[in-house]
């Protein structure tokens, strides 16, 4: 997906644009700390995720008098308030109810591997399956082993580790349908991180800040060019990679990560699952019904020029 991206009109400054914005910012930041739903979609389906994108790509230009900054400051509130507020409900839910918690989010990352293959363009898949096929399943199997060495929660994790995951995760804002909680909870650093929120651990959240920041800078048009320029072998890679990783949410599991046969709580942990796929679900037809609505806009806004 490329960032060059057409100028926006500048956004309304009217009081009911700012609240709108702050809760657009506020449902974004809460997708953000649920893994198997993306911030991307988020913000493609409340219909900011341009406007973000540009002003994010003005920002690393340094173009900064093109920068929306009335926009970017009252969704990044909502955000950041979303987080802050929500972070301990989720940690301990974690905490106290794991099989509960991988139940759900495994109904949340089993349907939304549908975004990157809706994604695709099926003619080039026909035409190159010799090469997505082999590449979908390496993907697939690299993952799935991966993931059973490093999905096990770190207890302490360094602030290294810290940095250099968050300049991975941040990838998941700028691709829709990559969750950047899920993507954590691969590494093992989900819950640690979601506790340094919740705690205010200053010194854990301004690293993971870092990070996120050097992510941006270094790997967001990188990925922004393969997107643009070899997208479905990149999104064969990434429906791959998040096939395999539903290992790490596996609802019973040791403390070592060694996948375990189901409990007497199977019903109930299947009721999570079940329900964790109709939010995702729910989030994908919004968003297919709010790209109708724009490509119908833009077909009455071309229609009526000529």
């Amino acid at each position: 997906m490329s960032t060059d991206l057409t100028h926006p009109t500048p956004t309304s400054r009217t009081p009911m644009a700012v609240i709108l914005n702050v809760i657009r910012g506020a449902l974004i930041g809460l997708a953000e700390l649920v893994p198997g739903i993306s911030g991307g979609t988020v913000a493609l389906v409340v219909g900011i995720y341009e406007r973000a994108l540009h002003a994010a790509d003005m920002l690393f230009r340094r173009k900064f008098s093109e920068v929306d900054w009335f926009f970017l400051i009252s969704v990044a509130v909502g955000m950041v308030t979303a987080v802050f507020t929500l972070s301990t409900v989720l940690h301990d839910f974690v905490d106290n109810s794991p099989e509960y918690a991988r139940g759900l989010f495994l109904g949340m990352v089993a349907v939304s591997i549908w975004v990157p293959v809706a994604m695709m363009d099926h003619r080039e898949l026909r035409n190159r399956w010799m090469v997505v096929v082999p590449l979908f399943l390496a993907a697939v199997g690299l993952s799935f082993l991966g993931t059973g060495f490093s999905s096990t929660t770190q207890t302490d994790p360094s602030l290294i580790v810290i940095f250099l995951a968050a300049s991975v995760v941040v990838c998941a804002l700028v691709l829709p349908g990559v969750s950047g909680s899920f993507l954590l909870l691969t590494m093992g650093l989900y819950s640690p991180v979601l506790a340094a929120v919740s705690d205010r651990d200053w010194v854990v959240i301004f690293t993971f800040i870092a990070g996120a920041a050097v992510g941006i800078a270094l790997f967001v048009r990188m990925l922004s060019y393969a997107m643009k320029n070899h997208r479905t072998l990149t999104l064969t890679v990434m429906a791959g990679f998040m096939l395999g990783s539903l290992r790490a949410l596996w609802p019973w599991q040791s403390s070592t990560s060694e996948l375990l046969a189901p409990g007497d709580n199977l019903w109930a942990v299947f009721g999570m699952t079940l329900i964790g796929a109709l939010v995702v679900l729910s989030f994908i037809i919004a968003d297919r019904v709010a790209s109708a609505r724009r490509k119908a806009t833009v077909i009455e806004e071309e229609a009526s020029a000529s």
